[in-house]
């Protein structure tokens, strides 16, 4: 998924388990994160991060999601944990993560192996992807999707 891609559509359930469609965030920015696992800490860094910064794009009402293959359960207990403000979505079988590019081949500790691949989207009013980060490094990524989904909203 890159730059002036449609976002795909989806439908997955929430931390409370509840569905959440793509449809209701039609005419709205949103910034929507891919991890590996909840509780690790690159990725426990990264939805901190975003929630400490919450505040600042729901003031520009730009909701912020987080999506990883654990189960609505895993979330709930990851979001009470760590205090997080943000949406968390789970992609148990990473149908999503496949079409936006975030699920693939990695070395991990010299190892290759098939998981999530840390990638972030800013996706526009109209579904197209305004922005996108690969292969991201946790820390202070959240900052830098925020500077430019304020660059973005000034446009």
């Amino acid at each position: 998924m890159d730059v002036g891609d449609r976002f795909p559509g989806f439908v997955l359930s929430d931390e409370n388990g509840e569905s959440f469609d793509s449809r209701s965030l039609e005419g709205l920015r949103y910034v929507i994160y891919f991890y590996s696992k909840d509780g690790t800490p690159g990725c426990t860094r990264e939805a901190q991060e975003f929630s400490a910064l919450f505040p600042k794009f729901m003031l520009r009402n730009i909701p912020v999601i987080g999506v990883s293959r654990d189960l609505p359960q895993t979330h709930a207990k990851f979001r009470d944990k760590n205090a997080l403000r943000i949406k968390l979505l789970s992609d148990p079988t990473h149908e999503l993560m496949g079409e936006a590019g975030a699920w693939g081949r990695k070395v991990m500790y010299g190892k290759e192996a098939e998981g999530a691949l840390r990638s972030t989207f800013i996706v526009g009013k109209d579904g197209i992807v305004e922005a996108a980060w690969k292969n991201v490094r946790a820390a202070d990524h959240a900052a830098k999707v925020l500077e430019k989904a304020v660059s973005l909203a000034r446009v």
